[in-house]
């Protein structure tokens, strides 16, 4: 039976800032879900660094304002559109949807939805969606990488990094992981990590040792500026360096001769676009994700958890770098 209610609290963008300074906690008007959507009661939304872009308009991805903020969440179906089958009402469900998340409710298509993992809660459901589509677009689709071979993981201590961290050792890989805090890179062990490095130090230098100067077959950059430049100086004959994102702030250039004669590729990857454009290997990655999420694998190390009614301060958290892992808002039962 449904539990519908007319209105419902979000945190909405109703401006551009460079300071959060257009979020607005509003009350909106509940709506149907239309053929192909779902309603989902809220319980946990993760925190991402695009949602901190999104707010201040430097993510490739531009929602017109305003815009309930939030890619990542999970919830309990309350309402169900015309053709969402074997969803329903009751469900409890994760996804990903670019905004919307930091909300008591929100309307997503039904294609975006994922079951909660057996045995986990809704904060560590929510914090799955978004590292493991990334991390497996990553490794598997795009940057192949085979049982034995060295993985460099940078950002290794934020939601993305680590879920890279615990696919590479999954896959058979040795996982150098890099970071700037020495007591949340210890918490990478357990999730797989062999080796843990600063990235504000000779990083490279260090790979090449531990790789007796072959260096790192496959290196995972959500952090690009001089994160990607010193990754050139380690990766291996016939490596592939994978472009995820920009934590750093400077997007970082390379010179195509050094590609060539080190006989490298620099891979682009953009896991949801990948699914978009390519919606046949869409409904495999789901599969795949689902079964190693079932195994234990993307477990989200939670980091912080924050009462919704907190969403701004858990987003300037986020912006200051303030907790290992993910960031966790969490709604009312």
């Amino acid at each position: 039976m449904s539990t519908t209610t007319s209105t419902y609290r979000a945190l909405r963008c109703d401006a551009l800032s460079s300071d959060l300074s257009g979020l607005h906690f509003v009350e909106l008007d509940a709506r149907a879900p239309g053929p192909g959507e779902v309603a989902v009661r809220m319980r946990a939304a993760a925190l991402n660094f695009p949602d901190l872009l999104m707010t201040r308009g430097g993510y490739q991805h531009k929602p017109d304002l305003p815009y309930v903020v939030g890619m990542e969440g999970a919830g309990v179906i309350e309402a169900v559109g015309a053709g969402v089958e074997p969803w329903r009402v009751g469900d409890a469900v994760c996804f990903s949807n670019l905004t919307g998340s930091f909300a008591e409710r929100n309307i997503v298509p039904a294609a975006k939805l994922d079951a909660v993992p057996k045995g986990w809660d809704f904060a560590s459901a929510a914090g799955m969606p978004v590292g493991a589509s990334t991390g497996y677009v990553s490794l598997v689709t795009r940057g192949a990488l085979q049982p034995g071979e060295t993985l460099l993981v940078h950002g290794a201590t934020g939601g993305m990094g680590a879920a890279a961290v615990q696919l590479g050792a999954k896959l058979g890989a040795t996982v150098i992981a890099t970071g700037t805090n020495p007591e949340w890179l210890e918490l990478l062990r357990p999730m797989g990590a062999t080796h843990l490095l600063s990235s504000r130090g000779d990083f490279a230098s260090e790979v090449k040792a531990l790789t007796g100067g072959r260096g790192a077959d496959v290196i995972y950059d959500p952090v690009g500026g001089d994160v990607f430049d010193k990754s050139t100086k380690c990766i291996a004959f016939g490596g592939r360096l994978l472009v995820v994102g920009f934590a750093a702030g400077r997007i970082p250039t390379v010179s195509v001769n050094h590609p060539l004669i080190k006989v490298y590729s620099v891979v682009g990857v953009r896991a949801g676009e990948w699914m978009r454009q390519r919606p046949a290997e869409a409904p495999g990655i789901k599969a795949e994700i689902a079964r190693l999420a079932a195994e234990g694998v993307f477990k989200p190390l939670i980091g912080a958890r924050f009462a919704f009614e907190q969403s701004i301060e858990a987003i300037r958290a986020l912006a200051n770098r303030g907790a290992p892992g993910k960031i966790v808002i969490e709604m009312a039962g």
